[in-house]
């Protein structure tokens, strides 16, 4: 009878049982968790792309009203010839889009014969590049350089060389100003999101002194 004791191990084939049983589970639920948090990192990480994706494709600003243009003459490659010395744009913030700062925007500026870009410059508080800008329509609760839900903002781009009267300390380095019928194009890129891109023909006769609307 006790020989018959020592043999019977049916015990300690359920006890085995039950510790490999409890090893699976374990396993299993480290497991789960490893793939659940790896899981939950890459659908974080899937938003993110996507909120990127839409705030860099859609834009913040819209032109507002027409685009004018000061008649001058070109002192630089044809001096009294008829051209452009500056031209004027307004701009606002679309519907839903994210305040635009303006001191941490760049404009291009592309003719005939020139590509330039400038972003905003400013010494001591004065602004001193070819482009400047000034609040129209403004909120009392946002910063001046921000360009925020219903605001509109002038935009001056100069083309003065030098040579010109009024010519700013950093211009654009041009080789000739427009001048009759010629297109220009300025991109206005913003920190985030898409650029907006205008495009305009001079007019066909340029008087200096005079004011005109380019279309």
């Amino acid at each position: 009878m006790w020989n018959r004791f020592i043999k019977n191990d049916k015990g300690f084939t359920g006890l085995e049982a039950a510790i490999v049983l409890i090893a699976f589970v374990v396993v299993a639920a480290v497991f789960s968790y490893v793939m659940l948090g790896a899981g939950f990192y890459t659908t974080q990480k899937s938003q993110e792309v996507v909120h990127t994706g839409v705030a860099q494709a859609s834009s913040s600003l819209a032109p507002s009203g027409d685009i004018i243009v000061l008649g001058g003459t070109d002192v630089v490659a044809e001096p009294d010839v008829p051209a452009i010395d500056s031209i004027t744009f307004y701009i606002t913030n679309t519907a839903g889009g994210s305040a635009v700062d303006l001191d941490k925007t760049i404009i291009t500026y592309t003719d005939l014969d020139d590509f330039a870009t400038q972003a905003h410059l400013e010494t001591a508080g004065v602004e001193d590049g070819a482009w400047t800008y000034e609040g129209i329509i403004e909120t009392t609760t946002g910063a001046s350089n921000l360009v925020e839900k219903g605001e509109k903002y002038k935009i001056e781009l100069s083309l003065l060389q030098t040579g010109d009267t009024g010519v700013p300390d950093n211009p654009l380095c041009l080789t000739s100003k427009p001048v009759v019928n010629e297109k220009v194009k300025i991109e206005v890129k913003p920190p985030e999101g898409a650029v907006l891109i205008l495009e305009r023909t001079m007019p066909p006769s340029i008087t200096a002194g005079q004011y005109y609307t380019v279309y």
